[in-house]
């Protein structure tokens, strides 16, 4: 093969492989979505979040996240957080209040949200944020992994190994319905086919090892459910009589089946709606 066939090939392969990210403007937004092929940060110009303040019956879980966020903030020793638990109980909200609320004292903590899908593409997202002149939050909403899902291992490089090891700008922050972020039926039929039973649970779970911080989250009682909506409707001006409000939420809750701060909300945008109030 000839040196001019060689240059041609290795020109074409070139042309072939995709250009790495460009740095965006971190001055242009407050977060980000990172989308792989093509590698690129979109900013995101309104961030959909709630108040710190306005989430409830999650009070250890919110101070110790809101730490946990200051220190890394401040360029302190800070741990990798699972969020993890039951439905619709603010998770993921949670994590945008945390980081609206720390941005008066630390304007250049950005928050990056990555696809559970995009998983794979997450190393050459480090290599652009290990570059950038600000602290990031790498955020993952709803991060599970099936039996035939290899991303969890590039995770597990990225919280703890690896030769470079995760940058000291970033901090990852993800939320599962799941303790172990695998399904509690792959886990026990790794343990029950397995030739040696423990090793191959150890591999699969160990992931969930890497969060220094898990914060659990529990189904909320009535009381809380109730709380929730009273500060739902201070906070936006709605008076209702707390006798029929008790007893159309309780209504709400029961056709629906469940009670969590997501029903409490939509109960909230219902009855906004029916007295002509903004939210």
């Amino acid at each position: 093969m000839t040196e001019a066939l060689l240059t041609r090939i290795a020109e074409a392969l070139e042309r072939l492989r995709p250009p790495p990210a460009a740095a965006p403007d971190w001055h242009a937004a407050e977060a980000f979505v990172w989308h792989a092929d093509p590698d690129r940060l979109d900013p995101v110009a309104q961030v959909n979040r709630v108040d710190l303040t306005l989430l409830h019956g999650i009070d250890r879980a919110r101070d110790t996240l809101q730490a946990n966020t200051a220190q890394f903030a401040r360029g302190l020793p800070a741990n990798n957080a699972l969020l993890w638990g039951a439905r619709g109980m603010g998770k993921s909200s949670l994590v945008k209040a945390v980081h609206a609320a720390c941005l008066s004292d630390a304007p250049d903590l950005k928050l990056v949200e990555v696809q559970r899908e995009d998983l794979g593409s997450i190393g050459r997202l480090l290599t652009l944020l290990r570059a950038a002149p600000v602290r990031v939050i790498l955020f993952c909403d709803d991060l599970s992994f099936s039996h035939d899902d290899h991303h969890y291992k590039s995770l597990k490089a990225v919280l703890d190994g690896g030769v470079e090891g995760r940058p000291a700008n970033v901090l990852f922050y993800a939320t599962s319905n799941r303790r172990h972020l695998m399904p509690r039926d792959m886990i026990e039929n790794e343990r029950s086919s397995a030739i040696n039973p423990s090793e191959a649970v150890e591999e699969k779970v160990s992931l969930s090892d890497r969060f220094g911080l898990w914060l659990g989250f529990h189904p909320c009682s009535q009381d809380e459910y109730l709380t929730m909506i009273r500060g739902y409707c201070a906070a936006y001006g709605l008076q209702v009589a707390d006798s029929a409000l008790v007893a159309e939420a309780i209504e709400w809750q029961a056709t629906r089946g469940s009670r969590s701060g997501r029903v409490a909300w939509q109960f909230f945008c219902d009855l906004a709606g029916r007295h002509g109030v903004a939210v």
